[in-house]
Parts: C-alpha cells; structure tokens; sequence
C-alpha cells in the first residue's frame, strides 16, 4: 500500500492493504525487534480482534491501526497507557464530527458516539521481565464508514447520521499527533492530567456496572478512578473493589 500521510516523523509507518490485524501484526514486529513507535496500518483486516480475541469486524474504510510501545513500568502503570489513547482517540474524533456530537467513555477502552459504541482500544503485552511491561501492541479500532449491522443496536459509526465525512487516513493523522502530545504528557506529569481528562466524558459514574474478567464478574457501582487509574466499584456489601486495566486486559 502506498499512502501519504501527515503523522509525526518519530512514528515509522508500516501499512497493509490486507492482513490478519494491526494489533497482530504490531506484536509480532515487537517481539522481532521493532522499535517504539513502529506503526501498523491496515486497511482490510482479515481476522480482526478485541479483548478475550472477540472477534472484530474490520471492513475497508474504518481504521484499524496498533503502535509497537516499550514502557517497561509495572503492569499497572502501563495499563495507563489505556487511557492515553483513549484521551488521545476522542480528542481525534472529536475534532472530526459535528458540534454537539456526545462523544463519551466506558471504562475502560470503549468510545460511545451518542450512546452507540464506535470504537475500541486493546493492550496486547508482547514481553514481561520482573513484573514489568517491556513492549506491548497498542491496537485501536474505530467504525468511520460502517459498522456491523447486527449491532445496529449498540454501536455506530462516524459517518453515521451526518457525524462526520473524515477518512480513516484523516483520523490516523489526527490520532497520532494527539497520542504522541498525550503520552509525552503523562512521561512528564504522570496519570493525573489523563485521568482527570478521562473522567470528564467518563460514562456510568454512580451507576450499576458489570465487568467481565477472565476468572470472575465484578458487579457493583461505578464509583471512580483512583489516582493510578484503578476503576473504584462498590460492592453489594459496600466494600470497595479496585479493578486495573492491566487486570482487564490479563496483562
């Protein structure tokens, strides 16, 4: 595929017109070497997946798309990156639709346009030392030209009732430069300013929530973030239970 796109130079492009998955492709080319920053573009997926390897049908003209990242912090502070690119994603998207456009978070790597579900975000670690998160695929899906029509239910997409006429080529553009301006944030200022951001379009705070881990289901009410990014949930017994994202994805 040859394309020509406005990212930042730190990135270094790596693009498919067909292929399994970005976040796939991103692991494999972490575990071979690839440096931070290695970018994975792909047009038409073949095998596209989210977490659990729920499948996630990848039609030409949405983005799908995995950076290659080597944090080598503890799980539960690379589970933060979760949140940048979530920052990063909606401030994309968001400078893409219409005014008015509610664009909101559900914890903790979905982004809901009007309620509807229009894209999501996977940490596939790639090596573990000691506890630390060495390299890890950061793999990003959004529904920009169509979505799943037996979901019409529960997600949407951007081109969807006049949200937006961006490309899945402007909106890489527009994630890149805000993921890298977010990341560079939190290697300098730590979680706070991400969560505080975060929090602001969060979806569900105070409100009953289910999550399914790999050994059990956390049921209870959305209390908040913790200073780290846990989620905060209240217990029927009313106990508090913290949920990391590094717990979320089995990092």
């Amino acid at each position: 595929m040859t394309a020509t796109l406005n990212i930042p130079p730190l990135y270094e492009l790596v693009t498919y017109d067909s292929i399994d998955s970005a976040t796939s492709e991103a692991k494999r080319l972490a575990l071979s070497g690839a440096e931070e920053g290695t970018l994975v573009w792909v047009k038409d997926q073949t095998a596209g997946r989210g977490r659990f390897d729920h499948q996630w049908l990848s039609e030409p003209g949405n983005l799908h798309c995995a950076i290659v990242l080597r944090p080598d912090e503890p799980m539960a502070i690379a589970g933060q990156i979760n949140y940048v690119a979530a920052v990063s994603l909606a401030t994309a998207i968001a400078g893409l639709v219409t005014p008015m456009t509610e664009l909101r978070y559900r914890w903790p790597n979905d982004l809901l346009l009007n309620d509807l579900k229009v894209a999501g975000i996977l940490l596939d670690p790639c090596g573990v030392n000691n506890g630390n998160i060495e390299s890890l695929a950061l793999g990003v899906n959004v529904n920009v030209k169509s979505h799943p029509k037996d979901l019409d239910d529960s997600a949407a997409n951007m081109h969807a009732d006049g949200f937006s006429k961006s490309t899945d080529a402007e909106l890489l553009e527009s994630f890149s430069r805000n993921f890298l301006s977010w990341i560079n944030r939190w290697a300098e200022e730590g979680f706070g300013p991400i969560g505080k951001a975060w929090i602001q379009r969060a979806n569900g705070v105070g409100q009953p929530i289910e999550l399914q881990l790999t050994k059990e289901v956390v049921s209870g009410e959305f209390v908040e973030l913790d200073s780290e990014g846990a989620l905060v949930v209240k217990l029927a017994d009313n106990a508090r239970r913290k949920v990391t994202v590094a717990e979320f994805f089995s990092m």
